[in-house]
């Protein structure tokens, strides 16, 4: 953090700069810490997600992605601490009302969202708009760390599941097998193709979102193809699914082993983030041959 100093706004960095720099950071790892303890409940519980369910598991890379992006944005860019600790404090008081309606709800998504909040306080506090402008991105990256709400699951997850359904048995039927669709069930001859929640793929598409979010706050890229990228994650998603769902179909029809079967349906579950990844790869090639960098040519000398 040598790049970062500290100054009043109305005169010149003074010779103690660098120390005052070094007293900022420490204050906002002591407060960080603190929130870390505050919060250990709360965090407990998804880290039990984090670690016992696969869709989720990218939580555990979250936290370390952003301290990546801080020490990024900290060593590439000089920065003026301007402090505002009665907004920062006044922000925090507050929270702490957000977590008492979310302790008496039970709601861990809410707690989760006043901890954002509270970085958000703490930054203010500390180094004003300029280190909030600076943590910013890291901290609101680090909503991905949070798991879905069980309703969000459900009611966008129903949807996803149907749609999957007709698409995968349409996909199958293209392919020449005798693909029926039941409800949220694919029947190919004697197999039953049950689609059911964990296949809807809205976790894989959280997981998906984490990477291509990430990819877009390290790529150097226009801002047009930053956005086609954020466009990209349902559509990329969504096929991505659909293919493992299909190629699930395939397998199933040609083979009668239980366990081959079970192998290779799990199998397709983890594969279905290389696929995804390798999708956002082709994307970004597309737009590379797309996208024309402006290129400025000096002015023609005079005759």
């Amino acid at each position: 953090m040598s790049s970062v100093s500290f100054a009043p706004s109305n005169s010149p960095a003074p010779a103690l700069a660098p120390a005052a720099s070094r007293v900022a950071v420490w204050q906002s790892v002591a407060i960080v810490a603190v929130l870390g303890w505050a919060y250990l409940p709360m965090l407990s519980v998804f880290a039990d997600k984090w670690i016992n369910d696969p869709q989720y598991s990218h939580g555990l890379l979250v936290p370390f992605f952003s301290a990546f992006l801080i020490w990024r944005a900290g060593k590439s860019e000089s920065l003026v601490l301007k402090p505002l600790p009665i907004l920062g404090c006044g922000m925090l008081v507050s929270i702490l009302a957000m977590r008492a309606v979310a302790g008496a709800m039970l709601f861990h998504q809410l707690d989760a969202a006043s901890l954002l909040l509270a970085l958000v306080a703490v930054m203010l506090a500390v180094g004003g708009v300029p280190l909030l402008k600076l943590t910013g991105p890291a901290i609101a990256f680090l909503a991905f760390m949070i798991p879905l709400p069980y309703e969000l699951e459900r009611n966008v997850g129903a949807p996803l599941k149907t749609a999957a359904t007709v698409s995968s048995t349409f996909l199958l039927q293209t392919l020449g097998l005798p693909a029926i669709r039941d409800g949220n069930l694919i029947l190919i001859d004697e197999v039953r193709l049950g689609v059911v929640d964990a296949c809807s793929g809205l976790k894989m598409m959280v997981t998906f979102a984490a990477f291509s979010v990430g990819a877009v706050l390290l790529m150097q890229r226009s801002k047009f193809e930053k956005l086609m990228v954020l466009l990209g994650i349902i559509p990329i998603a969504v096929l991505t699914n659909v293919l493992r769902i299909t190629a699930t179909g395939v397998s199933f029809n040609f083979i009668t082993d239980e366990g081959t079967r079970k192998f290779l349906h799990d199998g397709y579950g983890y594969a279905m983030m290389i696929v995804g990844m390798g999708l956002l790869a082709v994307e970004l090639w597309v737009l590379k041959k797309l996208v024309v960098e402006e290129t400025t040519s000096p002015p023609n000398p005079l005759p």
